[in-house]
């Protein structure tokens, strides 16, 4: 993994997977480490970001290193038409690591073929978001304990959710078996589902949250993300579709969790927040460990 690239979940291998895991527990135990000191981390958030930028500015001081950049695109030189070509170019100059999240699907691919540093992909559109798989696996690894033959439930915005889109490909190593729901308007795309069908794992279309979840091992709830929404009437139909509530998880698996790679809007009820089953927020604190491991790693630090 050093000086590779992270781009999309593909570009790491199931034994990977399981070394950055494996850091991460190693980083949850101790998080201070001076592993960074003198190296310089570019984040270049050209769409807004709060939990995944944070806790990649967490996980860099707190091993030691520096972070430059920007979080509003509107403050950086794109302003004035400078291309991304330019700007991976000249940010190459000043950072050994490049973080970046950008509105267009492939934007990373391409920064990471034209920068002279390694990029690390923190969401392209909706296409892949792998920080968020890898730290989603540690969750799941920390409450279940295991990640093999697990039945996973997705629920809500399939189609422009890029999280659910890494998780499933993640996920298709350890045989998971994926129950999706969501309306017609945002079901799974078309190509991971091919996906599943070329690799021989079944998966079962849903459009309502019935008593099947009972025999779930998580949850994964997504928001109706207006923001990809080209048509706002499809939005406004489609933005309340699901909305997990606790008398829903009645008779769910003692070890059954929930989790939500946030922001929520209202997909959650907020009385599930001190039920047995919510996660949600420790998945945030378990994103920290993840990227302190994924960075130590690019680096060759660990």
């Amino acid at each position: 993994m050093k000086h590779k690239s992270l781009v999309s979940i593909t570009d790491y291998s199931k034994a990977e997977y399981l070394k950055v895991l494996e850091v991460a527990n190693d980083f949850e135990k101790n998080s201070y480490q001076n592993l960074l000191n003198g190296k310089v981390v570019a984040a270049l958030f050209f769409e807004p970001s709060t939990r995944t930028r944070l806790s990649f500015e967490s996980a860099i001081n707190r091993l030691g290193g520096k972070v430059i950049g920007f979080s509003d695109a509107n403050t950086s030189s794109v302003t004035k038409g400078e291309t991304l070509y330019d700007t991976i170019k000249v940010v190459s100059n000043y950072a050994e690591l490049i973080v970046m999240r950008h509105p267009l699907e492939g934007s990373a691919r391409y920064a990471s073929e034209i920068a002279k540093v390694p990029i690390i992909n923190a969401g392209d559109g909706a296409n892949q978001h792998p920080t968020q798989t890898l730290l989603d696996l540690y969750s799941i690894y920390k409450t279940q304990g295991k990640l093999d033959n697990l039945n996973i439930y997705m629920v809500g915005d399939l189609k422009y959710g890029r999280t659910v889109h890494s998780l499933l490909m993640a996920l298709s190593v350890f045989n998971a078996n994926f129950y999706f729901i969501s309306p017609d308007e945002l079901k799974m795309p078309k190509e991971y589902k091919m996906y599943l069908d070329k690799i021989g794992l079944k998966f079962i279309e849903k459009k309502d949250i019935d008593d099947t979840i009972n025999e779930a091992d998580i949850i994964y709830m997504t928001r109706v993300q207006k923001e990809r929404f080209s048509d706002p009437i499809e939005y406004e139909r489609t933005k309340n579709a699901y909305v997990l509530k606790s008398d829903m998880m009645e008779n769910c698996r003692p070890s059954m969790k929930v989790l939500h790679p946030l922001p929520r809007v209202n997909e959650i009820d907020i009385e599930v927040d001190s039920g047995p089953y919510a996660y949600y927020f420790e998945q945030t604190e378990n994103g920290v460990y993840i990227r302190e491991a994924i960075i130590s790693l690019i680096m060759g630090l660990k």
